[in-house]
């Protein structure tokens, strides 16, 4: 019976990091691209060239353009909930609930709600897209609800809480959307603070 050498053992590893490293470029290289250029302007050469490796090499990750933008928004979306989850480690306390509105308003800035946005606009005019980024959206928004009901402390057992939850979420989507256009920071620091104080009342 035949067994794997250690030479053979000692190539596999490498060249199983060098796929995981050549996946992690293709993803992050295709959100930038998705944010930059949108869904008409970025496809997988685009993508390739700029992640520095070969179309053929991008296809073997990902075998269609579908593949390879969901798998984009959503693996830097599991990134910034892990990043947000890691800002509380232990939980937040009551003090800490304007901290927690405000890192997640910060989750509909930046390039990962702008490449999502790219995604959507595309779902609408795209059949084949569409029943993905619906799945995926539906996914992400779940987590992303979990996360903020565990870092608030609220308890969803009690009227209106979960309501208020969703409405924080909805409202940081609303101020990414107008940051897109405009540095939006003071209006949004001041409906943050507003935010916090509806929820001590609505979480208790």
């Amino acid at each position: 019976m035949g067994g794997v050498s250690t030479a053979d053992r000692a190539e596999r590893v490498p060249k199983q990091d060098r796929s995981r490293a050549t996946r992690q470029r293709l993803l992050e290289a295709a959100v930038a691209c998705l944010g930059e250029h949108g869904w008409a302007g970025s496809t997988v050469s685009a993508v390739a060239e700029r992640a520095g490796v070969s179309r053929g090499a991008a296809q073997h990750h990902f075998p269609t353009r579908e593949d390879l933008f969901t798998a984009a928004v959503e693996y830097v979306a599991e990134e910034r909930s892990t990043a947000l989850r890691a800002l509380f480690p232990e939980g937040a306390g009551a003090d800490d609930r304007r901290a927690v509105i405000a890192a997640l308003v910060d989750l509909y800035t930046g390039p990962l709600f702008r490449a999502a946005l790219h995604l959507w606009v595309a779902a609408s005019d795209e059949e084949q897209l569409r029943p993905r980024v619906t799945e995926l959206e539906s996914r992400v928004g779940r987590e992303t609800h979990r996360i903020a009901v565990d870092l608030l402390g609220a308890d969803e057992s009690r009227p209106g809480v979960r309501e208020s939850v969703q409405g924080l979420l909805d409202m940081a989507r609303g101020l990414g959307l107008a940051n897109l256009l405009t540095d939006d920071t003071a209006r949004r620091e001041r409906v943050v603070s507003q935010w916090a104080a509806l929820l001590e009342e609505a979480l208790g």
